[in-house]
């Protein structure tokens, strides 16, 4: 009997495969989103770049945890793209990202659990469930602190001239981006949220400066404020954070926690390896 388990985002999702005898496999395909793509577009995804690394079809259970699985109007999106590419599947279990996130980083313990990558979210976690949570919007409406929010960011105050002399400069050299060419990428083609979140590493290279360095704090600090100081347990409970834009702006990130008294928890790039643990476990 083996077991699948997969941490997915909209840019890319980490698949663990797990054998009777305990070993692990690590697989990575394109991310999934139910509300940008139907079980079809799945289906295909999942038999071009997941089935042909699984060897045989021996898997029992699946258990799936993405972003926008948000409840059980799109969550069986997802549920029947697995199940028509491993028909012989017992159990299927779709989650949200944020439960994934939360069990991979908190365990079995009590936290507040964050997710920073191409988008945001946060949310209470007791007894290995989600205790309370704020409804997120998604890239357009929300997702404060993610890397779709600070490329987002970004690219404005690089238009309206509100960047330094000398970032201009650099911004303009690497990507050539024109006007039409950004409202192409935000309003008529799919994944904006993965188009701005592509031009976090112009970020990361520049974090020393002043202006970028304030501008990353910033929408910490206002992800914070506008999600996890709501929760009541933000007073007492440890904040843990899971995604790549946490990983890689973990200095403007612990300032942001320290400006809004808040308490640090740890921080994990990606919750793969240990939700095979939380499994293993029970």
């Amino acid at each position: 009997m083996k077991i699948l388990i997969a941490d997915s985002g909209s840019t890319k999702t980490d698949w663990r495969l797990v054998d009777s005898n305990g070993s692990t496999y690590a697989i990575q395909t394109d991310g999934f989103n139910p509300y940008y793509q139907t079980t079809a577009q799945m289906v295909n995804t999942l038999q071009a770049q997941l089935i042909p690394y699984l060897n045989d079809t021996d898997i029992t259970k699946v258990f799936f945890y993405g972003t926008g699985c948000t409840g059980p109007t799109v969550n069986p999106i997802v549920a029947d793209a697995l199940q028509a590419v491993l028909p012989g599947l017992q159990v299927v279990e779709v989650n949200s990202d944020m439960l994934g996130a939360a069990r991979g980083a908190i365990g079995h313990q009590s936290g507040i659990a964050c997710i920073l990558g191409t988008g945001s979210n946060a949310c209470c976690y007791e007894g290995g469930q989600l205790t309370r949570g704020i409804q997120s919007l998604g890239f357009w409406l929300g997702d404060e602190g993610s890397g779709g929010y600070l490329g987002k960011t970004l690219v404005r105050d690089f238009f309206q001239e509100r960047l330094p002399a000398e970032l201009r400069e650099a911004f303009q050299l690497r990507y050539a981006l024109d006007r039409p060419t950004l409202l192409e990428n935000a309003y008529q083609k799919p994944f904006p949220n993965r188009y701005f979140a592509a031009f976090t590493p112009f970020l990361s290279e520049h974090l020393e400066h002043p202006y970028i360095a304030n501008l990353v704090t910033e929408a910490f600090v206002l992800f914070l404020t506008t999600y996890v100081k709501r929760f009541p347990e933000a007073s007492s409970w440890p904040i843990y954070f899971v995604g790549s834009i946490a990983y890689y702006f973990a200095k403007p990130l612990q300032l942001a926690v320290k400006q809004t008294g808040l308490t640090m928890g740890s921080i994990l790039k990606a919750p793969a390896e240990q939700l095979v643990e939380f499994h293993k476990n029970g």
